[in-house]
């Protein structure tokens, strides 16, 4: 028996900037994931993954991120995750900066 779908977000990596990025439902890419599409099923998953994949020349590294939903927003359900909201961690440039 298979394992039931779970909320994800398609996430990648700015190809320029390097920053992580979500993508929207009207597919563009966004800084922030409480503006990314949710997906509940496991088809429509696999075809925002091909949307994703579909323009290296703006991200790298696509892939789909488990979230949960928490007030209306989805949020990080894995370390890993949580740590890329937060942003870089060699020094403060990007979402880092913009927090002091």
């Amino acid at each position: 028996m298979s394992k039931p779908f779970t909320p994800k977000v398609v996430t990648a990596n700015a190809l320029l900037e390097g920053d992580v990025v979500y993508l929207m439902a009207n597919d563009q890419w966004s800084r922030h994931l409480d503006e990314a599409e949710v997906i509940e099923d496991a088809a429509h998953g696999d075809a925002r993954l091909l949307q994703g994949n579909s323009e290296p020349d703006l991200v790298v590294g696509v892939y789909l991120a488990d979230v949960k939903i928490e007030d209306g927003k989805p949020q990080p359900t894995h370390f890993r995750e949580e740590f890329r909201t937060r942003g870089p961690s060699n020094y403060n440039h990007g979402k880092q900066a913009e927090l002091v």
